[in-house]
Order: structure tokens, then C-alpha cells, then sequence
């Protein structure tokens, strides 16, 4: 008995003792597996992204006065130690992995992922914060301590990235910067009069002072069924009931105002206070026609300034716009009102688009069309939006007209309105009203359209949506903040609308 006994006591320490020793073997494999392949090497080796190492070299994280590298998991995972540490590595491995073999580098939009709301999704704020434990430096700048600061009162709604979204992986964008303004070439006409318009047709304007042009549209007037059907895919609550609407007689440009158009009126009005200029005496305001401040970042997102849409200035700085045109022009241009803009936009059409189709076949929110891919041959030459877009907006001539001859009026980018938003807008209404204006207040402003980034189900005509004006300023830290520039949306833009008087 007792030999048998002891013999079993060996046994057991026996298997305590081996147990001991796979467990360190393992924990030591382990941690040498987990060490390897959290190398930049082993990054390299599978990861997808083709220009990864050659921005990362150049960034400020490798290329800096100290001379300290910070590798790809130091900004990639969260700071080691801890289970969470181990999860996202195993959600980003797989996610490289996958991509590798089913997807292919070659066929990733890789400019869709140069911004912040897909940075995020692969970079950790424990993880700048493990390293930039002292956001106050004595050498910070003052805009830097009061990014920082409101960075410390909103951390549930920022991300470092909002600010420094290019420090890990170089861009030109942010080191060329932008010379806010064009300059006017010497070779161009410049314009001492607008355009004469002694009919209600189509018409090219002229900036007075500028060698700036643009096309208007003749829409005569009408009547259409506002807002969509219940049966329609996609519909939104606040897109009905359907209404008949009457809209008078009125000019729509055929395009987006262009950066070019922009910025002729940010040269002629920016400076701040101007009291002695020819706009106060044709408005009656006290401080003239000021316009906008410089912006806060790069507000053509490095894309192009030019023939594109101009992008991120709030709806007080297109209204603005407007009224100096108005003072320039001697004609009274405007922000569409929301009826107008559906009627310019269905261009005489009754169904979900100006086009042929249906929402369902187009959407990739649809499980199946994820799968099997969406038929995107019809909606792909009118709409720029997100799956032919390439994540920014695109030029005039990108797409085809609608049956007015407007281009861009579903995709590129959101257009205001004049109206202010509301859900229940359209119960207001009553069968046969003209030339409805929406409500007499509000807190956001109506947008149209849809944008670049937009799926399909969301550049229906009928579509309904609204300015955030407090979340696209999250990363302003001017106080007050700009009344002028949008941080955190690069997707709205305007078109303007004139009026036509008969008896003028």
C-alpha cells in the first residue's frame, strides 16, 4: 500500500511539475509570438496598406528631433498588458488577413480611409496618451493649449486624431497648407457689369469685379406631389404625407457654387469691420457684407479648390454669400427654399430618383447586396456618391444631367436650404399650397441631397436631412467658435437660386 502511495504521490508531482513547465513554456511562447508579431516587420509582412511604411517614415513619429521611432502597435493597439490589448490585436490581424485574401490591396480605396472616422477605428487615444502624458508643455502654443483644453472637456466626443490625424503616417496636404484666395489670371476677362437678363431663359452670370462666371437655370414654375409614399423603400418618417405644392417661376444654378465662386467673394468681403463699402448702402446693415474669417484647417480637404463644390462653410456664411451676390449683381439671389429644391431636383420625375430604379437594388446597406454587390450600372452615370465617389467630391461633368439640365443635384455633396428642419414640416402643409418656406423657426437648417459619402438610400429625392451644428464644430477650439467654417463636415456645400420678377 505505502509503495503504491508513493508511487502515486511521484506521479503527481510528476504531472505538477510538467504542468508547471508547459505553462511557463506557453506563457514564454506566447509572449515571444505576441512580441514577433507586434514588430513593424511582421506588420509589413501582411499588412494590406501599400504605403504604410513609406508615410510613416516621413511622419513626425519617426522623422523628429529626438530621434525616437514609435512603432505601428504603440498607435495601432492599446497599451499592452491586458486582455483588450489581445483582443484588438486578433480583430486587426484577422481584418489584415481577410482583406489580403479575399479583398486585395489593389482593390481597397485607400483614400477612403485618410479620415478620422476610419482612422479611428484603428488607432487608440490610451495609446498617444500613454506616451504624451503632459498635454500642457511649456513649449505648446496657445492654440495648442486650447485645443488641448477642450480636448479635456470633451474627451467623450474627440478623438486625438480630429487634431492630429496625419502625425503617425506624413501627408503633403497638411505640409503644403493653403493660401486661402485666388488670385485673378491676366490673361481673363474681368467683368465691370453682370449678366443682362431681360427674359425668363437660361443665363450665364457675371461677378462684377472678377473674372468669376456661372450658369443659371430657367425652372418654370408648377406643380408637383412633395415628399414620398409610404410604399416607398427607404422612406423616412419626416419625407410625408405627400403633398401637392405650387412653385412660382425661379432660377437655379446648374451647378454647386464652385470654390472658384467662393473665394471671389471671400477676396472682395473678408476683410473683418468694413464700413465703407458699396454693400452697406444697398443693405442698410451697419457692418456692410464681412465675410469669412480664414479657415480653421484645410477646407477643401487637400482634394482641390477650383470647378469643385465648395465644402465645409456653415449655412451663415452661404447665406452671407448670397446677400452679397444680391448687393453685386442687383439681383436678389438666394438659398433655395426645401420645395424648390425637390421640385429643381425630380425635374417633372415622380419617383425615387430623376432616373429609373429602384432604392432597394441600389443600396449596399442591403444585406444582399453586400454579398452579391449592388447594381450600380443605371445610378453610377447621375450620382456621385459612396460607391463611385472615391470618398471626396468630384468636378462638373462627373454625371449626368437631370431633366432640367442640373447636375449634382443627388450626390457630391448635401445642399442647404433655407428652410428650418423639422420632423412634422410637411403636416403643416395643406394640399395646394404655393411656395411653402417651412417653419418660422428652428435649430437646424434643411440639406438636400445627399453627398459623396452617401449610400443610395440616402440621395432619393424625396431624402430629408439636417445640419448638426454643434457636432461639426466639435473640434473648433476658437471661443467663440466660427461663425463661418465647419471642422468635422466635409460634406455639405450650396447652389444658389434667383429670383425672377415678371414685371421687372
Amino acid at each position: 500500500m505505502n509503495k503504491r502511495r508513493g508511487f502515486f504521490l511521484r506521479g503527481r508531482r510528476y504531472i505538477v511539475l510538467a504542468t508547471a513547465f508547459l505553462t511557463v513554456l506557453l506563457l514564454y511562447a506566447g509572449d515571444r509570438i505576441v512580441r514577433y508579431t507586434s514588430t513593424n516587420e511582421f506588420c509589413y509582412s501582411c499588412h494590406a496598406h501599400p504605403h504604410a511604411e513609406a508615410s510613416w517614415k516621413l511622419s513626425a513619429h519617426y522623422d523628429n528631433r529626438s530621434g525616437v521611432f514609435v512603432q505601428c502597435a504603440q498607435c495601432h493597439l492599446p497599451p499592452p498588458g491586458n486582455l483588450r490589448y489581445l483582443l484588438a490585436k486578433a480583430k486587426h490581424g484577422s481584418n489584415d488577413v481577410y482583406h489580403q485574401i479575399f479583398t486585395g490591396p489593389e482593390n481597397i480605396n485607400w483614400e477612403a480611409k485618410k479620415n478620422v472616422e476610419s482612422a479611428v477605428r484603428f488607432t487608440y487615444d490610451e495609446s498617444c496618451i500613454n506616451c504624451h502624458q503632459n498635454l500642457f508643455p511649456l513649449q505648446l502654443s496657445r492654440d495648442g493649449q486650447q485645443a488641448h483644453l477642450y480636448y479635456n472637456q470633451n474627451q467623450d466626443d474627440l478623438s486625438c486624431l480630429n487634431c492630429h490625424l496625419y502625425t503617425g503616417h506624413y501627408s503633403d496636404i497638411v505640409q503644403k497648407g493653403v493660401e486661402f484666395g485666388v488670385e485673378v489670371e491676366a490673361d481673363r476677362e474681368i467683368f465691370t457689369e453682370p449678366a443682362t437678363v431681360a427674359e425668363f431663359a437660361d443665363f450665364t452670370e457675371r461677378v462684377p469685379g472678377t473674372s468669376i462666371s456661372f450658369d443659371m437655370v430657367a425652372i418654370e414654375g408648377g406643380t408637383f406631389q412633395m415628399g414620398s409614399p409610404p410604399d416607398e423603400p427607404y422612406r423616412g418618417e419626416d419625407e410625408g404625407p405627400v403633398r401637392n405644392v405650387q412653385i412660382s417661376p425661379f432660377f437655379m444654378g446648374r451647378l454647386e457654387v464652385s470654390w472658384d465662386e467662393f473665394l471671389a467673394f471671400y477676396n472682395q468681403t473678408a476683410a473683418e469691420g468694413r464700413q465703407d463699402n458699396v454693400y452697406a448702402t444697398n443693405l442698410g446693415e451697419v457692418d456692410a457684407i464681412t465675410g469669412p474669417t480664414p479657415p480653421w484647417g484645410l477646407p477643401d480637404q487637400g482634394w482641390g479648390m477650383g470647378a469643385r463644390p465648395a465644402i465645409t462653410m456653415t449655412w451663415h456664411a452661404a447665406d452671407t454669400y448670397c446677400r452679397w451676390l444680391t448687393a453685386i449683381t442687383g439681383r436678389t439671389y438666394r438659398l433655395p427654399t426645401e420645395a424648390e429644391w425637390e421640385y429643381a431636383a425630380r425635374g417633372g420625375t415622380t419617383g425615387p430618383y430623376f432616373f429609373e430604379g429602384n432604392p432597394r437594388r441600389f443600396s449596399t446597406d442591403r444585406f444582399w447586396n453586400r454579398i452579391f454587390g449592388a447594381d450600380t450600372s443605371v445610378i453610377n452615370t447621375y450620382v456621385i456618391y459612396n460607391e463611385n465617389s472615391m470618398a471626396r467630391t468630384q468636378l462638373p461633368g462627373s454625371v449626368r444631367p437631370n431633366p432640367f439640365g442640373l447636375e449634382h443635384m443627388l450626390g457630391n455633396v448635401y445642399e442647404f436650404c433655407a428652410d428650418w428642419y423639422a420632423p412634422d414640416t410637411y403636416e403643416m402643409y395643406v394640399d395646394g399650397v404655393v411656395d411653402p418656406a417651412g417653419p418660422d423657426s428652428g435649430t437646424e437648417r434643411v440639406i438636400r441631397g445627399g453627398s459623396f459619402n452617401s449610400d443610395a438610400s440616402d440621395v432619393r429625392v424625396a431624402a430629408r436631412s439636417h445640419t448638426q451644428h454643434v457636432q461639426w464644430q466639435m473640434t473648433d477650439p476658437q471661443i467663440p467658435k466660427s461663425i463661418w467654417w465647419y471642422t468635422d463636415t466635409r460634406e455639405v456645400g450650396f447652389r444658389v437660386v434667383c429670383e425672377w420678377d415678371p414685371d421687372n
